[in-house]
């Protein structure tokens, strides 16, 4: 019996690892393929190609990557074409994008399959080689395999590798607005990345139900799919920034985002090269595609929508498990009657008793409040203890993995001490308390979110686990790890994917979800002697992974600190300052704020619009140098009926990349800039000021038209930027050290001038 306890228990072990293993393919681009097939090795090809130089919307080599992907589209026979023009999208963010078109004409006259993907990088530093060369990747390779094979399909296939994603889905907004293609897309698949490797999640965008989007799915058969509707019912909470959102909310077309998330802090930054991203991610990402392309091209794509939802989860060797929204509460309801049940029953053979009960939530109860805890104070402390992480505005760090088996590790340590603790007590009896508590969740699940409902499928492995051990003194541990499986299979992969989608910020949900887990296999787990001993090897791993993450906490050139400098010249007062969001200085950046550096308070801090919300941190003056100030030429100020029309043209006057417009607080009745009207709703939802931000290609002008209350006063604000502090001639600034880069997310290595017009 002990052997088969060891044996059992390292099945278990293989379970969990497996549960991740099986998420994706092994194929590394050394296999060979044959032409029709999709290849990791030509994919990469072009990542390597895309990816050479930062390539975002106005950057010169934005043109080079354009003019490379016509070039492959034509290399296929595909006839090409480009939409080019103006958009703010809903952000207030305008730019001029550059779309590239190609279709593959179908047999019959149904509805088209669109294939999408940006091209442009993040502002300024980004290779963009995962986000998304990754993307154009795949779907150059992609559709040269299906062209490959001859076939003609029954439905066109549009190609769309949109422009200016990264600013504002303004390319998206182009084509769903103003492109004759628009109204013929049945479906999309879209491809993205957030990060540079890892398992490629699907999320449907979908404005109805998603049941029959996802029978289509599960029709088309892709080999390693990764989804559950938990993720989904989380998406549709939130709000979406991918290119599919402005097709599902200005057109009512349904798609998929299949996009890889780990890796996070190589994200919009100047690490996300061809070298760092991972092979296997761009495989899972082509094994996605062709299944997919194979039937969606001759599906039916006027007869996706549907009001019906279903739940879903991939399980190993099953694939994608999906049922009805229907099931829910008969499931719940077979659940928690089975639960009665076997109470009834277990008090009739004597083997369950209310003292015996009463002590099995002792030690779950523990485990949760100290695991949970532990783990929510965990990255508040991390942060304090390494203020450099800070500075890592992704919110995981190059050492997040190993933190996760900290927490990991320290919680298995818990749970086995505590359990350690109740020894005594029948396995029947420690058994109650876990399914008690998860049948709770599970009801908490069905109510508010029904995505998570099939939380309830492992409760009746446990719910078998306690039959057995009312049933039999020495079950067999073979069958006591089988039924522990569907709990390892559908949860294990959850305790990387909430701190590596989230940041380390969630990794009291990693903590809690090894609790959890811990207590779906206790028919197994309580049944193994000298749990003091695995609880004392759990503690010495995490001591070890501890000493390992503090090890590896510092930046090193292949692990650089994300730093910032910027220098802002404030015209009308003539004054000038460096600037920094950094919270820990590196000697780069602190040899110009210097010992006589101030701290900006947050409600000082005023600074542009960030993804989190950045501001400075730090500034210090700094020498005026003489910067050729933009025209301002006021063509318009009249007053009609009660409302003052005013029209302002702004034409910069040395290479600039940005023009960002902030107001005063006042209410704008219309607006234009570039003759692109606001809409309505961003003007009345208009954040700290922000008028609009303009991406600047070949140093255009902005031209603004404006309506506000006749009897207001309208203070503009004009902050105009150019990415050259480290190139101007008239700055020494030196190059980064190799241990450091540009930070992400903000305005970054810029030259900022400031001048505020007020309208009386």
């Amino acid at each position: 019996m002990k052997f088969s306890r060891t044996l059992s228990l390292l099945l278990l072990v293989l379970a969990v690892f497996w549960s991740y293993r099986s998420l994706m393919p092994n194929d590394r681009g050394t296999s060979t393929v044959t032409e029709n097939s999709f290849s990791v090795n030509r994919a990469l090809e072009h990542v390597k190609n895309i990816s050479k130089n930062p390539h975002a919307v106005g950057f010169p080599a934005h043109e080079t990557v354009r003019q490379y992907i016509l070039a492959e589209l034509k290399k296929m026979g595909l006839e090409t074409f480009t939409q080019e023009g103006y958009t703010a999208g809903d952000w207030g963010n305008l730019s001029k994008a550059t779309n590239i078109l190609a279709r593959i004409k179908g047999s019959e006259n149904g509805k088209a399959l669109l294939l999408l993907t940006h091209y442009d990088s993040s502002p300024h530093s980004s290779l963009g080689a995962s986000d998304a060369g990754s993307g154009v990747a795949t779907i150059l390779e992609g559709a040269r395999a299906f062209i490959n094979t001859g076939k003609t399909p029954k439905n066109d296939i549009i190609i769309l590798i949109s422009d200016a994603e990264e600013l504002g889905l303004n390319g998206a907004d182009l084509f769903v607005h103003r492109h004759p293609w628009a109204k013929d897309v049945g479906l999309v698949l879209n491809f993205e990345a957030r990060g540079s490797g890892g398992p490629s999640y699907m999320l449907i965008e979908t404005n109805r139900g998603n049941g029959r989007l996802i029978k289509e799915f599960v029709a088309a058969n892709p080999k390693y799919p990764v989804a559950n509707s938990l993720a989904y019912s989380i998406y549709k909470m939130l709000p979406n920034d991918t290119d599919l959102t402005v097709f599902r909310e200005d057109a009512d077309i349904e798609g998929f985002n299949f996009a890889f998330i780990d890796d996070h802090y190589d994200y919009h930054t100047v690490l996300d090269s061809y070298e760092r991203l991972d092979r296997t991610s761009l495989a899972h990402q082509g094994s996605y595609l062709m299944p997919l392309l194979a039937h969606f091209s001759d599906a039916d794509l006027g007869n996706l929508k549907s009001l019906d939802d279903h739940i879903y989860f991939n399980v190993p060797f099953f694939g994608l498990v999906t049922y009805p929204f229907e099931w829910i509460w008969p499931m719940l309801a077979l659940a928690i009657l089975s639960f009665i049940a076997l109470l009834i029953w277990g008090f009739k053979k004597g083997t369950l008793d209310l003292k015996s009960l009463a002590i099995g939530f002792v030690p779950l109860l523990i485990a949760l409040l100290f695991n949970g805890l532990v783990a929510h104070f965990g990255w508040p402390a991390l942060k304090w203890w390494y203020p450099g992480f800070q500075d890592m505005l992704h919110g995981f760090t190059y050492n997040g993995h190993t933190y996760i088996f900290v927490y990991v590790f320290l919680a298995l340590a818990i749970c086995f001490l505590a359990y350690h603790k109740a020894r005594k007590i029948s396995t029947a009896n420690l058994l109650v308390a876990p399914i008690l508590v998860w049948l709770i969740i599970c009801t908490l699940a069905s109510v508010y979110l029904k995505g998570a409902s099939f939380f309830v499928v492992p409760v009746f492995g446990l719910l078998a686990g306690l039959w057995v051990h009312i049933n039999q003194k020495r079950p067999n541990p073979f069958l006591l790890v089988f039924l522990a499986l569907p709990a390892i299979f559908i949860f294990a992969p959850f305790v990387k994917m909430f701190p590596v989608g989230l940041g380390l910020k969630m990794i009291a949900a990693s903590s809690l979800f090894v609790t959890l887990i811990f207590a779906l296999s206790l028919p197994f787990l309580a049944e193994l002697k000298n749990k003091m001993r695995y609880g004392l090897l759990f503690l010495l791993l995490f001591a070890v992974f501890s000493i390992a993450a503090h090890i590896n906490s510092g930046f090193s050139e292949e692990n650089p600190k994300p730093s910032s400098l910027l220098y802002v010249y404030d015209i009308d007062q003539e004054s000038a300052k460096w600037a920094t969001y950094d919270k820990q200085l590196i000697e780069w950046n602190a040899q110009f704020l210097g010992d006589g550096k101030q701290q900006v308070q947050k409600d000082q801090a005023k600074t542009l619009a960030s993804k989190y919300s950045t501001g400075f941190t730090y500034t210090a003056p700094a020498p005026v140098k003489s910067l050729p100030n933009a025209d301002i030429e006021i063509t318009k100020d009249t007053v009609i009926a009660d409302q003052r029309q005013i029209e302002v043209c702004f034409i910069p006057k040395r290479q600039v990349n940005r023009l960002d417009v902030f107001t005063n607080e006042i209410s704008i009745k219309q607006a234009k800039v570039n003759n692109i009207e606001l809409s309505e709703h961003y003007l009345k939802n208009r954040r700290n000021g922000k008028f609009v931000t303009h991406f600047i290609s070949n140093n255009d002008y902005t031209e603004i038209e404006l309506a506000i209350p006749k009897d207001s006063i309208l203070e503009l604000v004009f902050y105009e930027a150019s990415n050259d502090l480290l190139d101007n001639p008239q700055f020494t600034v030196p190059v980064r050290p190799e241990s450091s880069i540009p930070m992400p997310f903000v305005l970054n290595d810029a030259i900022m001038t400031i001048k505020t017009l007020r309208f009386e």
